[in-house]
């Protein structure tokens, strides 16, 4: 019985259960880093456009403010929901940390 359990140890829970076709990221699925990893860098690329369309007002190349407006309050909106996901992780993260094994 002890031999059964130290077996089960070894292995790791999706490997217990059988499930490794599932649980292996392949190239058609993406990993929750690098999830995470792109929409940091798309929030990164609409930080950029709004600093580009800010720059195109103060020098006159572009006349439309509307458009500056609304790549500024993109930029604010995707940078708030950044900090809101940030807030969550690091709430799940210390609530790991607390649960006792």
């Amino acid at each position: 019985m002890v031999e059964s359990i130290k077996g089960a140890l070894l292995k790791t829970p999706v490997e217990a259960f059988g499930k490794t076709d599932q649980a292996q990221t392949g190239p058609g699925q993406d990993t929750f880093s690098t999830v995470l990893k792109d929409s940091i860098n798309k929030v990164n690329a609409l930080q950029t456009d709004a600093d580009k369309a800010i720059e195109g007002l103060a020098s006159g190349e572009v006349k439309n403010v509307h458009e500056t407006m609304i790549a500024i309050e993109k930029a604010n909106l995707s940078f708030n929901m950044m900090l809101q996901v940030r807030n969550k992780l690091l709430a799940a993260y210390e609530e790991v940390m607390r649960m006792q094994v």
